[in-house]
Parts: structure tokens; sequence; C-alpha cells
């Protein structure tokens, strides 16, 4: 398959850049064609600037230069691996910034009948898989306490976006700052076995 592999972590010595290189390499061995996309090396721009969202309902036109090479790797894919840590219990704002410009009317949905009251329709029918790899500071049972928004949002709104046969894939790993150095060894075997039946 066309594994279209986003990251979304500033620093390149970082566990989470060795979970991204671990997801990469493990797809590529298996014979995948990999598309990698570290989106702070890409200097993705996460602001919705005001002109994008005055656009926002006019397809095509509210693919600017500065989305469509993002968007045209997103349509061009099978499959899609987020990886990404969990701030404050959500998305890294890179990444958020990601979904809010690329997944646009005319590219991850379509408004039947236009406009903020259309019926929407999910568009991104090339999409046959999707996972994500993450770690989160804090434990399972606080994170637990406060919903683990990011995981609701991974295996419901992914789910109804991308309509796979199957719910994403979710691999998480909580408390890693106080995981020992078997443990985050662990992890990545542990994603590196998804990523090879994937």
């Amino acid at each position: 398959m066309r594994v279209h592999v986003i990251h979304a972590h500033p620093v390149e010595s970082s566990y989470n850049r060795a979970l991204f290189n671990a997801v990469v390499d493990e797809l590529t061995a298996k014979g995948h064609e990999v598309d990698a996309l570290n989106l702070y090396e890409a200097e993705f721009d996460a602001v919705l600037s005001r002109e994008e969202r005055l656009n926002y309902h006019d397809v095509p036109g509210n693919l600017t230069p500065a989305v469509k090479p993002f968007v045209d790797r997103l349509m061009a894919a099978e499959a899609l691996v987020f990886v990404h840590p969990v701030w404050n219990y959500g998305y890294p704002a890179i990444l958020k910034g990601y979904f809010d410009r690329t997944f646009l009317p005319g590219v991850s949905f379509i408004l039947e009948g236009g406009g903020d009251r259309g019926r929407l329709i999910p568009n991104l029918k090339n999409i046959k898989k999707v996972a994500f790899v993450t770690t989160y500071g804090g434990n399972r049972w606080r994170t637990m306490v406060m919903g683990d928004p990011p995981r609701r949002l991974a295996r419901r709104w992914a789910w109804v976006t991308f309509r796979t046969r199957t719910p994403p894939k979710y691999l998480a790993l909580y408390d890693m700052n106080n995981c020992t150095p078997d443990q985050l060894a662990g992890f990545i075997a542990k994603v590196r076995q998804a990523m090879s039946a994937f």
C-alpha cells in the first residue's frame, strides 16, 4: 500500500522520533510505498489564515498553494499512520493545524447542499487503514479520568472520517517519563510488530 506517515514532534533526538523512524523502517521493510512527512521539518504552518477561513467552502478554491501539496499527498495515500505525542490531553498544535488546514470540504468531506448547513459526506475513500502511534506523559488512570480525548478522537472521529472497515489502530505508551529503558524498547517492538502486520 501507499502509506502516508505523518509525524508531529519538534525534537530529532526524542523518543517520539524513534517511534516515527521505527514505523517508517518497518513499513518500508514490508514492501509498502512510504511517504514520510515530518510536519516540523516541512515547516508546516499550523495557523488557518483569515483568507483560508473565508474561502473554506469554495471548492476547489480553498486549496491554496501552501496547502495543496499536503492535500495531494493525503489524496495519494491508501493508508495513514500518525506518530505524535499527547500534550495537555490533546494533539500537538502543529498536528491540529494540519487537520484544520488540509481536511477541507472537497478533500476529507463533501457538503451536500453547501454552506455551513450542508449534509456532510465522507470523501477520503482512498484510505483503507489508519493507525495512531502516540506517547503520554500522564499515566493511564489519570488520563482516563480526563476522558482520554486523543484516544476518543482517534477511535471515533477518525473512523467516521475515513470510514475504514475496522477502527483505527491506537498504540499508546502512557506515563512514558517513568518508563524503564526496557519498557521503552518494548513499546518500540510492539509498534514494529503492529506495522509489520499493517
